[in-house]
């Protein structure tokens, strides 16, 4: 999502894993095939076929993020299985995160910098500080480094690094050798493009940023129905392009409403869509009634037909992971 609509939410914010404190949702991929089989595709979060782990970012309005987990396990009966936190590039290298679940993955989108203060090095100790952080929490991350880097609204992305996407991937690559060395194991890499390029032109084509099969263990996408596209719309040109490779987490997607009774309807669409798409591994809804600048209401309870929705989806088999 742009900047903009991030603005004031963002700063408020495997077999090596066995020797960690780890919760039951990094290890239950295990349960079938084997600890190698599991890890093989996931990484540090191994993706169970058949199961779809669902997740949020949440920021409701008057509610700590604490405040808004019980808000939401009381209406699904369920708990969140990812909890999504957003970190600014420096500044900001928590050492735990203490409110999110130790049952529930922790996924994190981490701010990127223009391609050049990487791939030159000035940034190697503040990545390697962030790379100590995330190791010591001894938790699964998903990692979801420069997410959207096809759109031209973030430092990191093309339009603004001289229409190269060559140093995004050298920028990646660049960062996963650091965490590698820094034994930053538990950290899952997201690879995250925006659904649609802006521009839609063919230098900013997503697959020209993908890092390549060995620096990816989940392939991510942001998409919303901001112009009423559909589930099937908005995700099956990444599903068609990375789904028999990686594994693929819908990490930013949410619903708004275009008139009276219009969300639950595409809630259901969605459900629909990931039951029927066996690639997709997990899914993360953008939970806020916060989004600077504009009137639009991601929650997935701001109407009680969109709740129910929703509660079905979460009480699915196939978003039990």
């Amino acid at each position: 999502m742009e900047n903009e609509q991030h603005d004031g939410l963002a700063r408020r914010r495997v077999l090596s894993l066995l020797t960690l404190t780890v919760p039951a949702v990094a290890l239950s991929g295990a349960v079938s095939g084997g600890a190698e089989a599991a890890a093989a595709r996931g990484g540090a979060v191994p993706f169970r076929k058949g199961k779809a782990l669902l997740g949020s970012y949440l920021s409701l309005r008057g509610r700590t993020l604490t405040e808004s987990l019980a808000l939401r396990r009381r209406q699904l009966g369920r708990e969140q299985r990812i909890v999504h936190r957003y970190y600014p590039w420096s500044g900001y290298a928590p050492l735990a995160e203490p409110e999110v679940p130790a049952s529930a993955v922790l996924m994190v989108s981490w701010d990127g910098t223009t391609h050049k203060r990487i791939t030159s090095g000035r940034s190697d100790k503040n990545i390697a500080l962030m790379a100590n952080r995330l190791a010591g929490m001894k938790r699964p991350i998903m990692l979801r480094w420069a997410w959207e880097m096809n759109g031209n609204w973030f430092a990191w992305d093309g339009a603004h690094n001289g229409k190269k996407p060559a140093g995004y991937i050298r920028s990646w690559r660049r960062i996963h050798r650091i965490f590698r060395d820094e034994g930053a194991a538990n950290v899952a890499w997201v690879w995250a493009p925006n659904w649609n390029s802006g521009p839609d032109v063919s230098w900013n084509r997503f697959e020209n940023y993908y890092p390549g099969d060995d620096y990816v263990d989940w392939v991510g996408v942001s998409g919303y129905n901001f112009s009423k596209e559909s589930p099937r719309t908005l995700f099956s040109p990444i599903v068609s392009a990375y789904g028999k490779r990686k594994p693929i987490v819908l990490a930013e997607t949410a619903a708004i409403g275009h008139g009276r009774g219009t969300k639950a309807p595409w809630i259901r669409k969605l459900s629909a869509y990931v039951k029927e798409t066996p690639s997709v591994g997990a899914v993360v809804w953008f939970d806020t009634d916060r989004q600077k600048g504009t009137s639009r209401n991601f929650r997935p309870d701001s109407d009680a037909e969109a709740l129910a929705a929703y509660r079905r989806m979460a009480r699915s088999a196939r978003f039990s992971g």
